[in-house]
């Protein structure tokens, strides 16, 4: 069983940064698909970044070239850091694990970016 918790939300002024980072237990595995997700209020979730070991990261358009994802292996970890942010950023983000048919979501955390 596959557990995800985020971390590292809150209240930000535009143009500021945030990391958040997702914890996950359970039985991970390396050829699995780590990933972040967005939903801000009457929208539908949207891709923020994704990661695959050994492929390049994919990221939403919206934050290619300010949003960076990573994993820590070791830590069992999943980062997403956050610059430059925009008022448009505001959303629950939530952690996503994805290997074959199995589909995991965190709780969810809110990032708030005020202008």
């Amino acid at each position: 069983q596959v557990q995800l918790v985020e971390s590292g939300g809150g209240l930000v002024q535009a143009g500021g940064s945030l990391r958040l980072s997702c914890a996950t237990s359970g039985n991970i595995f390396s050829d699995s698909t780590m990933g972040w997700y967005r939903q801000a209020p009457g929208n539908q979730r949207e891709l923020v970044a994704a990661l695959l070991i050994g492929l390049s990261p994919v990221y939403g358009f919206a934050v290619k070239g300010r949003f960076t994802i990573s994993r820590d292996t070791g830590k069992n970890t999943v980062y997403l850091q956050m610059n430059s942010l925009k008022p448009e950023d505001t959303a629950v983000y939530y952690c996503n694990y994805n290997r074959g048919d199995l589909d995991v979501w965190g709780q969810g955390t809110l990032v708030n970016v005020s202008s």
